[in-house]
């Protein structure tokens, strides 16, 4: 009996070690802007952490942050997660500036590698001005007048501006207060775009953690108590499994072409393709291809921060270079239509939103791509209706042919890399240029083919 239990007492020793080790710990990374696609894989991965049971949610960042909806519905996850989640700042010189800031104070834990920053959490709004208040400086003169309250020096311009700017102070202050971190700092970072090292966000109560690694936070976690759900759970990372979670096909597939670049070049190719296809009915390819870039594209515009005036200039400057290889005007419509091209895609990115910006040099470059292109294009397809039908009877008749034989009435005739069937009424050499003159079902009528015909022919060639 005593050895059973010796026995039993090691199984159960084993059985309690093996389900301690293996406890899981669920890695996202948060990487660039942040949008629509990455609001959904951060969701998705606190859902398959809560499904999995896992003991933690370590959120690596490195973000200039990003549009203010999707961060609000990354936030209102965490908040409502049953899983503790902790929000790093790393590698080394990484930052979680703007809409990260607010994600980093929502997190159960808020932890920095050192060398990285976070803050600058001011709004800005889709035009790119941002809702920072008007300070002393902003006015010639410093001295307050004594009919004004106080309080209006601080307030921005308008009514909207105070709106989102008091929306953004009351927000980040309950996320800090919820957590017991410093609250005070936080409006500062909204209202003067304050920022801190990782040093000074742990001397200043910002983030509870500074660690050199993932292995380093693990460890120093171990044992640390946070709340969820208003009930105190104490954290186990002493020996757990990290499961690296990837985004799905479909958040793959949004974060490739919800950027400003992407959305342009689909945007192109979709207008290229379509406008083949209308030059050449039956070319199939350059249509289907065009309507399904088109459509990717206005699916990215959806998720973007996007000018539609913008958009319009750059259906303009598509039409313009389009009519300057139509009506050539001497370079006239070609240059506006690269200059409405340009800025139509400057103003239809320019949000002022970190990590949703295009590059000037892509856009010069791409336009005159886009002219060169267009031009090009629309002379090839000048040239092949000039150039008359290729195929059918229309192919054949009036085509110089070849005499297989000598003959008289019916005989055999070598046209286009083919043997005939012809019908002539005139005696014909064997090896004579023949000229076709109709066709009756696959027979030709033919006739010996002057030298005029067969010159002109061949110059046409």
């Amino acid at each position: 009996m005593r050895y059973c239990a010796i026995v039993a007492g090691f199984l159960i020793a084993l059985l309690s070690h093996a389900a301690h080790a293996e406890g899981t710990v669920v890695e996202l990374e948060l990487k660039g802007g942040i949008g629509v696609a990455t609001a959904d894989y951060i969701i998705s991965g606190i859902e398959h952490a809560e499904e999995t049971g896992a003991e933690l949610v370590i959120i690596n960042m490195d973000t200039p942050g990003g549009l203010m909806e999707p961060m609000r519905d990354i936030v209102q996850k965490i908040l409502g997660s049953g899983v503790p989640v902790a929000a790093y700042v790393t590698p080394a010189g990484a930052r979680a500036d703007s809409a990260g800031t607010y994600i980093l104070l929502a997190s159960h834990i808020a932890a920095m590698t050192p060398t990285t920053h976070l803050g600058a959490a001011t709004p800005v709004s889709l035009t790119g001005d941002d809702a920072t208040p008007n300070g002393p400086d902003d006015g010639d003169d410093d001295t307050p007048d004594a009919n004004e309250e106080p309080a209006d020096e601080t307030q921005p311009g308008t009514a909207m501006e105070r709106k989102v700017l008091n929306d953004a102070i009351a927000y980040i202050r309950g996320l800090a207060d919820r957590y017991g971190r410093n609250a005070d700092w936080a409006e500062d970072a909204v209202v003067n775009a304050a920022t801190l090292t990782a040093t000074d966000a742990l001397e200043q109560n910002v983030i509870e953690f500074v660690a050199e690694n993932r292995t380093d936070l693990l460890k120093q976690i171990n044992g640390y108590a946070v709340k969820i759900d208003s009930e105190t759970v104490v954290l186990d990372t002493s020996e757990v499994v990290v499961d690296v979670y990837e985004p799905n096909w479909r958040i793959k597939i949004l974060s490739a072409i919800a950027n400003p670049e992407i959305v342009l070049l689909l945007g192109l190719i979709g207008l290229y393709g379509l406008m083949y296809e209308g030059w050449n009915p039956g070319a199939i390819v350059p249509g289907v291809v065009g309507v399904i870039c088109l459509l990717l594209a206005a699916y990215a515009l959806q998720v973007l921060p996007v000018n539609y005036a913008g958009l319009a200039l750059i259906i303009v400057g598509l039409a313009l270079m389009t009519a300057e290889a139509f009506a050539p005007s001497f370079g006239a419509l070609g240059v506006g239509g690269i200059a409405a091209f340009v800025f139509g895609a400057i103003m239809m990115f320019d949000s002022g939103i970190p990590g949703f910006g295009i590059s000037l040099t892509f856009v010069i470059g791409l336009a005159v791509l886009a002219a060169v292109f267009i031009v090009w294009l629309v002379s090839f397809i000048l040239r092949l209706r000039r150039r008359g039908a290729v195929s059918g009877s229309d192919s054949i008749v009036g085509g110089i042919g070849k005499a297989m034989h000598a003959f008289y009435g019916e005989g055999k005739v070598w046209l286009e890399g083919e043997s005939w069937a012809a019908h002539s009424n005139v005696a014909v050499e064997k090896d004579q240029d023949v000229i076709v003159l109709s066709m009756d079902g696959l027979t030709l009528e033919i006739e010996p083919a002057s030298e005029t015909e067969t010159g002109d022919t061949t110059n046409q060639t």
